[in-house]
């Protein structure tokens, strides 16, 4: 047998990594003939009996395991299943050639009645696919797609190797391979076992894979898969990383997808390090939706603004970084009940500093002129005790009492034979340069100078020890 390989295609790769994880191996190009038997024995074994038939109805609508008509004839269920998971064994082929994995089409009809064209596949298999005589979108208006058995036989897996999320399935796609490979085993291990907890109590229907959000869901096992390969010392390149998440099913059939940015991917394993996983934890702990007693959240709101980036940079900052109120999706959202002055110890210039430079991609030099400017500020405001400096720099509404505030505080300076607070240099580079940094306002420059501020006086003790003096920070708009 030809070795084979992942193709681009994310649902045909995820149903190559399931047979892949299903032989134990490390890559489609390990896979036997055995393996691949093995694996088409258990589908045909499994699908056609509850709790599968149910849930392959999302999928797999009006096939040979989910048609209501062959629920009492057992024969009918076993020729479709033979057709569609064993015509990879040496099967003849056709002269058409399979454009997913380059192959001859396998010359016999997937179905039961010898009524589809030979090697021609269509919604029943392959999910999202148009259904039987409909032509829009194929070559030639020949309607189906010619497949090989493997490639067949990888779609077939495909659903074995998702998570179930509601009516749903996701799916979960890398061009890193053993991430691909790290979500598929988890689904697949995942839904074998949920298989036989439902069968061996005698449920109709197979339980989701978690009660998290799709989204969420797919940050937590990320984030377990690059701790896996920092534990091993296994390095790594940043990789993408996309979520598909779908239903075939009837009416209903529809396709969301959540692009996880090759940026926030080099983030999220860079926490991960000593230096940064205590700090990023206890913000991911006050993310979590807010529910009652003994509830199980739903999602975690700051995982889930990941998928905005990194357009969305300079509001993420403020919330999660910065601690300012967010704006609730609903009454168990958290960010609403931040608070940047009971929440000092959550602000890390260090990790605002990753960051900064791993998805917004800022300058170094910029970056450099934040963190002096901050330090000279923090320094400043201790040794001064101006209050009133640090109240006008906080709660500044627009430009011009950021600039006045740093104005006024220099120009004091140098009247006691000190040098300025801020050079022109900085303050350029801070407030009013852009380039570099989507959608940048004097909001953002204020707002990170603010977070190293805050961080060296919550270091300092200055910070705690005014803490009930300070006003109340109230959300920024983007119209103010």
């Amino acid at each position: 047998m030809a070795q084979l390989s992942y193709t681009g295609h994310p649902l045909l790769d995820v149903g190559l990594a399931t047979l892949t994880a299903f032989a134990r191996k490390r890559h489609p190009c390990e896979l036997t003939e055995s393996d691949l038997r093995e694996a088409a024995e258990y589908m045909q074994q499994h699908y056609v009996a509850k709790p599968l038939t149910s849930f392959l109805t999302v999928v797999f609508p009006n096939s040979g395991y989910t048609q209501p008509a062959f629920k009492n004839q057992p024969g009918k269920q076993k020729t479709y299943a033979q057709r569609v998971l064993f015509s990879f064994t040496g099967r003849p082929s056709t002269s058409e050639t399979d454009p997913l994995l380059g192959r001859p089409a396998a010359a016999v009809s997937y179905d039961v009645k010898d009524e589809l064209p030979w090697g021609r596949a269509f919604r029943q298999h392959v999910p999202l696919l148009t259904g039987e005589g409909v032509i829009n979108f194929y070559a030639y208006g020949d309607s189906g797609i010619p497949l090989a058995g493997l490639s067949m036989l990888a779609f077939q897996a495909l659903p074995l190797g998702c998570a179930k999320v509601g009516k749903r399935l996701l799916a979960v796609h890398s061009d890193d391979p053993h991430l691909l490979l790290h979500f598929a085993r988890t689904f697949l291990e995942t839904n074998k076992q949920n298989v036989q907890i439902a069968q061996t109590a005698g449920n109709d229907e197979l339980p989701d894979t978690s009660p998290r959000r799709p989204r969420t869901l797919l940050i937590e096992h990320l984030l377990a898969a690059e701790k896996a390969r920092l534990e091993k010392g296994q390095e790594a390149s940043p990789a993408t990383v996309t979520a598909y998440y779908f239903s075939n099913y009837g009416t209903a059939a529809e396709i969301r997808i959540f692009p996880l940015p090759l940026e926030v991917s080099a983030f999220l394993r860079s926490v991960q390090s000593p230096k940064y996983i205590h700090l990023w934890e206890k913000l991911v702990r006050r993310g979590w939706q807010i529910t009652q007693q003994g509830g199980e959240a739903r999602y975690n709101r700051l995982y889930e603004d990941l998928f905005t980036l990194p357009d969305a940079a300079p509001s993420f900052i403020r919330c999660y970084f910065l601690r300012r109120p967010g704006r609730g999706w609903d009454k168990s959202d958290p960010t609403p009940g931040y608070d940047t002055r009971q929440e000092a110890d959550l602000i890390s210039w260090p990790l605002t500093e990753l960051f900064l430079r791993k998805v917004v991609r800022m300058d170094e030099t910029r970056i450099q002129h934040i963190r002096q400017l901050g330090e000279s500020l923090a320094t400043y405001v201790v040794e001064r005790n101006d209050r009133g400096f640090f109240n006008t720099f906080w709660m500044a509404r627009n430009y011009g009492e950021v600039r006045a505030a740093l104005i006024r505080a220099s120009q004091a300076e140098v009247r006691h034979g000190r040098p300025p607070l801020v050079n022109l240099d900085q303050f350029l580079a801070i407030f009013e340069q852009a380039e570099g940094i989507p959608g940048a306002d004097w909001r953002l420059g204020r707002d990170l100078v603010l977070i190293h501020l805050l961080d060296q006086l919550y270091q300092k003790g200055w910070l705690q020890a005014h803490a009930a003096e300070l006003p109340e920070a109230e959300e920024v708009t983007e119209e103010a």
